[in-house]
């Protein structure tokens, strides 16, 4: 009798075996957010849609859990760089991304792009980073739905990222108060003076309060989205998506426009410029000590008139002061507090009559 048990005991065990090792494999590609990613083949082989190698259904499913997930705020007028940028770096870390906005209507870019967003704020999958875009803002700053989402999100997120004037977005949902943060150099001012409770920097491409994170402008935001590629998979991940998209990566900060020379001018520059004539910028270029613009242009003005009407415009919007003894050499203040030197040369182009050359050159002298 107990030799009957066990023989059908072994039986049993072996059909039970047979069963799991008969349940036929399923194949698919391994997820990267095409359309063919949801077709299954019941053989190995290749996508016939987009060509990859197709891997085991369940070991898809388990790459896909375990994938980080980056919802992307995307609303009407949002600027096209300060959300794609994002898009590609996660993508290209293997981050799981995806856009939301309020409806799945189609929303247009600053630009005239069309985007049809993947999910709605009722729909869309928790995510663990929230980029938060700008752009055109002020439709966003105004929608109660869009605000809230955006700090609810927040509470649950281990980082959100603003780009660009998407921190004024922040900063409305109450998200910066008492944290230091930066926007597009020249919306520092603006961001400062609306929201005083945080402290609003310009010479940082981006900046990290922990979960908080935001950027300065445009491409500021494929920075700030390696950052946090590194603080999630690692600095040499991070460099590894930088150089798969052939991006020059700094990872100890790189460009801070908003510290570059031209902002002593560049208020102001070209307004100089109008009623004159008709001039084209040919070159403006420099660093963070020394800048440099070149024009060139038709007036019917005498290069001694250009040069006082010039001259005029740096002393009213510039608070510039002529050096003695000289019509183009002059000093400023700047807007750091240090002093700052410029010279303006009015030329005429030879063999022209009405042509001119203008040049215009300031630096810091301490």
């Amino acid at each position: 009798m107990r030799i009957t048990i066990v023989l059908a005991s072994v039986v049993l065990a072996a059909a039970l075996s047979h069963g799991e090792t008969a349940k036929p494999k399923h194949y698919v590609c391994p997820p990267c957010g095409l359309p063919c990613d949801a077709e299954v083949s019941d053989k190995p082989g290749s996508c016939p849609k987009c060509g990859m190698a197709l891997i085991d259904q369940d070991e898809a499913k388990a790459q896909a859990a375990a994938k980080k997930k980056v919802g992307i705020l995307i609303f009407n007028g949002v600027q096209i760089i300060d959300y794609t940028g994002p898009y590609e770096i996660f993508q290209g870390a293997g981050f799981d991304v995806y856009t939301v906005a309020e409806t799945k209507d189609p929303i247009t870019t600053v630009a005239g792009m069309t985007v049809v967003p993947k999910y709605t704020f009722a729909d869309a999958p928790l995510p663990e980073i929230l980029v938060v875009p700008g752009g055109g803002v002020a439709g966003t700053l105004g929608n109660a739905a869009t605000l809230k989402w955006v700090k609810e999100t927040t509470a649950k997120t281990q980082h959100t990222m603003s780009v660009c004037n998407g921190a004024f977005i922040l900063a409305k949902a109450g998200l910066l108060d008492g944290l230091t943060a930066t926007t597009t150099h020249g919306n520092v001012s603006r961001l400062a003076a609306e929201y005083p409770k945080t402290k609003v920097v310009d010479d940082q491409r981006f900046v990290d309060n922990g979960k908080i994170i935001t950027t300065g402008g445009l491409t500021a935001g494929i920075d700030g989205a390696l950052h946090v590629v590194a603080l999630t998979l690692g600095k040499g991940q991070a460099q590894q998506v930088a150089l798969g998209e052939e991006y020059d990566w700094r990872a100890d900060g790189g460009l801070a426009r908003g510290t570059l020379a031209d902002t002593q001018i560049e208020t102001w520059i070209d307004a100089s410029l109008d009623g004159t004539g008709d001039w084209e910028i040919v070159s403006t270029q420099g660093g963070t000590d020394r800048w440099e613009v070149v024009a060139k242009g038709t007036s019917r003005l005498s290069a001694a008139e250009l040069s006082d009407h010039f001259g005029k415009v740096c002393t009213k919007e510039g608070k510039w002061t002529s050096v003695p003894g000289s019509t183009s050499r002059w000093k400023f203040t700047g807007r750091d507090g240090k002093p700052w030197g410029g010279t303006l040369l009015v030329e005429s182009l030879p063999g022209a009559a009405g042509k001119y050359s203008v040049k215009l050159t300031i630096v810091r002298e301490g």
